[in-house]
């Protein structure tokens, strides 16, 4: 569009309007003078300088409104022409779908118009059913860690516990008892109770604790399905605190447990432990090992050694249940608790699984353990073997010359005080480094070449005495249960 001339013509129009102005106010000027007042000229002469600065005030004016309006103008048109805004009707940009068309040098173009590509949408047609419209869902997001169900764990911790309890809770059933329990001299009281077990294999044996059977009338079993089963005893140890017992249930229903090792445990390392506490079936808690090597009292007041102890949650119906490493293998039995209320502390104890091991496999046998003794009460597990620290005065070990760690009278000066204590001397204790011929480096190592002999049977301790290394035969005592 041509701009100059448009501006030129308005430009000439306004001159010609001012002029035809200008004219029209000299001729009312002229007329409006009085007659006879002669010293009064008209505005065409000498007075006529007022009325030309007033006109040429209104041509400024004028001139200078003009141009702003044609600044404006020429800059809008220019702008609009760089910008070039799309339109607000929401429609894509056209796109050539072919290739662009080529142009001649010497004449027009050689080749049509392209055609234009404009997108379609296709909606359903009127009357559909919206099922009739696919829409496709959308992907679920990788967040977390995938369990394979459709379930993602938002951390580590959390995907192991769900891994350990969806692999091992199957195993864990739910043991009932029924007793009975005297109330005066010719009337008893029908007491039942609730523990844990563990299934062992696919026979139908259940683990379990003595204590949770002891006394009992009648036992029963239920699996995770739900279904129950009388149970009868296999076999039993009161002082390990350990019994087996055996179901008659379909081989489909039985997953028995995984087996560990309890030899390398370490203080620290993540544990779960599954039971019915308070009748609450497969009930997960988790934890760490807070020790090893502990010892406590069974209900014949005998030890049982190399205890497990756990800061994980156990009430009353989780004895017998399993303790689990993070592979889901049984690596103890969860056995008692240390508290003055009856709740939990934070304060578990479990059999390490490598006693059940030797334990078990004499009660399928004889239904009881035949121990022997070696007359050795306490070691300490050191990087070179086991130091011996109590005997059993008389006692086997004591017999064949085994020495052990010994009390000491010190006197200390305190001040102007001489104070006298008694101190453990660990000095002219004897380092148990093998038996017959195998390295002993855990008190399991010991208690299992132990456990596999019978009262009255040799073996032969290899230690160290003060430097210098010692073979030293020693007869087993105990005698064998009826």
């Amino acid at each position: 569009m041509a701009i100059a001339p448009v501006i030129q013509a308005i430009g000439f129009q306004a001159i010609a309007s001012v002029q035809a102005g200008e004219a029209e106010l000299r001729q009312r000027c002229c007329n409006v003078i009085p007659k006879g007042l002669d010293s009064f000229e008209c505005c065409c002469g000498r007075n006529g300088d007022y009325f030309h600065g007033m006109v040429y005030r209104m041509i400024r004016k004028a001139l200078v409104a003009f141009g702003l309006v044609c600044f404006g103008v020429i800059v809008g048109v220019t702008l609009h022409g760089a910008l070039r805004f799309p339109s607000a009707t929401g429609q894509p940009p056209l796109v050539p779908s072919g290739p662009m068309p080529s142009v001649n040098a010497t004449g027009p173009v050689t080749s049509p118009i392209p055609e234009y590509a404009v997108p379609e949408f296709t909606a359903p047609a009127y009357g559909a059913s919206s099922s009739s419209v696919s829409i496709p869902p959308p992907a679920p997001l990788p967040i977390g860690i995938d369990m394979g169900d459709g379930f993602y764990a938002m951390t580590a911790e959390e995907a192991l516990n769900v891994s350990v309890y969806d692999r091992a809770n199957r195993s864990v059933v739910n043991i009932s008892t029924t007793s009975l329990r005297p109330e005066s001299l010719l009337v008893s009281m029908e007491v039942e109770g609730n523990g844990s077990g563990v299934i062992m294999d696919k026979r139908g044996l259940v683990l379990t604790n003595y204590h949770v059977i002891s006394g009992s009338q009648k036992v029963t079993v239920t699996l995770f399905n739900g279904d129950a089963y009388p149970a009868s005893l296999v076999g039993q140890d009161a002082d390990n605190d350990l019994a087996v017992l055996q179901i008659n249930a379909p081989e489909t229903s039985l997953f028995p447990i995984a087996w560990g090792d309890s030899s390398n445990l370490r203080v620290g390392q993540h544990v779960v432990a599954i039971g019915n506490p308070f009748g609450f079936e497969r009930t997960m808690t988790t934890g760490i090992i807070s020790s090893l090597n502990r010892q406590i009292r069974s209900k014949t007041k005998q030890q049982i050694h190399s205890v497990i102890q756990i800061d994980a949650a156990l009430n009353q119906g989780n004895s017998g249940g399993p303790l689990l490493n993070s592979r889901a293998e049984l690596i103890g039995l969860n056995t008692a608790i240390a508290t003055r209320s009856g709740d939990n502390a934070g304060i578990g104890f479990a059999i390490p699984v490598n006693t059940i091991k030797r334990v078990v496999s004499q009660l399928l046998v004889h239904g009881k353990v035949i121990r022997p003794t070696i007359g050795i009460l306490q070691v300490f597990e050191t990087d070179r073997g086991l130091l011996v620290v109590n005997l059993t005065p008389g006692g086997p070990a004591e017999r064949a010359g085994i020495r052990g760690s010994k009390l000491a009278r010190r006197k200390n000066r305190v001040g102007l005080l001489q104070v006298e204590q008694e101190v453990v001397d660990h000095s002219q204790s004897d380092l148990i480094i093998g038996i017959d011929g195998q390295k002993v480096k855990r008190s399991d190592d010991l208690l299992g070449v132990i456990e596999s002999k019978r009262p009255g049977d040799q073996i032969v301790l290899t230690v160290i005495r003060e430097g210098e290394t010692m073979q030293i035969p020693i007869t087993l005592g105990g005698k064998e249960p009826n």
